[in-house]
């Protein structure tokens, strides 16, 4: 769904830069048939931003962290591994977002384990985002140590074996938001699980993946953890914004599920199945954004879940 009077903004990470969308045609060559693109992000600055698997970007204290990295150690492919906007004033991430595909998924390595070092550095279990250099919008102590809380991963690692770099990258303090253990290694480890289930050559060709939780609005956070200039939220609702291409086009879905404990699998996950339409609706972010209007319209209205393997 196109969302409607959204202030587009781009930020680097010393200066926000604020830009208007861009025209509406791809290509008018003569004779090509107009693309019409009315809400896609500008990438005119930031290349990355016009990948299928970015939502709108929303700017304002947000930046978009882009984690280049080789992504199989085997054929040595290096690309982009995730993206992150991060939200500076609430050092929080709004949503992860990546791609899944033949190449990527092998397993190469494994999960990155440096041991008990808590500090923060480049050698730490959870370091801080060394692509970003502004201090100011870094951990300076960890705020999940002695919360309760897990460092529940938005960008899985078991997603990222393809190579060590690209593994360790998903450890970063940016790609974390507050998980209860029962909701961690419970519902959300069996939709991560079902999602790598989609990820085969019969399935898909690329599986476009957004999420994260919520943290926009006060009604959807359940309370902080840490303090000072390391408070964190903790979303009260998480969610995955799904792209699925193919030979026969495109198709899309998404989860929605409340951060609880519990031990949801299988086809009990369709009850928190929903459309990218309603999941639009509910977070207030436009995802898959860089589609033609025309196939995000359509993908993201309806959501059929025996075609994503559900009865």
């Amino acid at each position: 769904m196109r969302m409607k009077k959204i202030l587009i903004t781009l930020l680097t990470i010393a200066l926000p830069i604020a830009f208007t969308a861009c025209g509406s045609d791809d290509d008018d060559s003569p004779g090509t048939p107009t693309v019409v693109n009315n809400n896609k992000n500008n990438a005119s600055l930031q290349p990355e931003l016009a990948r299928l698997e970015f939502p709108k970007v929303k700017g304002g204290a947000s930046i978009v962290v882009v984690h280049n990295a080789i992504l199989n150690s085997r054929t040595n492919e290096r690309g982009v591994n995730y993206c992150t906007e991060w939200d500076t004033q609430k050092m929080s991430q709004r949503w992860s977002c990546y791609q899944m595909y033949e190449s990527i998924k092998d397993g190469n390595t494994t999960r990155y384990n440096p041991g008990t070092n808590t500090t923060l550095t480049p050698t730490s279990q959870y370091p801080n985002d060394e692509y970003i250099t502004n201090s100011s919008y870094l951990f300076s102590t960890d705020p999940y140590r002695g919360s309760g809380y897990d460092h529940g991963h938005i960008c899985p690692s078991a997603d990222r074996l393809g190579s060590a770099e690209a593994n360790r990258q998903t450890f970063y303090m940016t790609n974390m938001q507050p998980q209860v253990n029962g909701f961690n290694a419970g519902t959300w480890q069996y939709m991560e699980n079902m999602m790598r289930t989609w990820n085969r050559n019969d399935f898909r060709d690329t599986l476009y993946v957004c999420k994260g939780g919520t943290i926009d609005s006060e009604a959807n956070i359940a309370g902080y953890i840490g303090s000072g200039s390391n408070r964190i939220p903790v979303p009260k609702y998480f969610y995955m914004a799904l792209l699925c291409k193919n030979a026969q086009g495109y198709k899309a879905m998404a989860f929605w599920i409340q951060h609880k404990a519990g031990n949801d699998d299988g086809q009990a996950l369709k009850q928190y199945v929903i459309s990218i339409d309603e999941l639009e609706q509910k977070t207030g972010i436009d995802f898959f954004c860089n589609l033609p209007d025309d196939i995000e319209e359509r993908v993201e209205s309806n959501v059929a879940p025996n075609a994503w393997g559900f009865k």
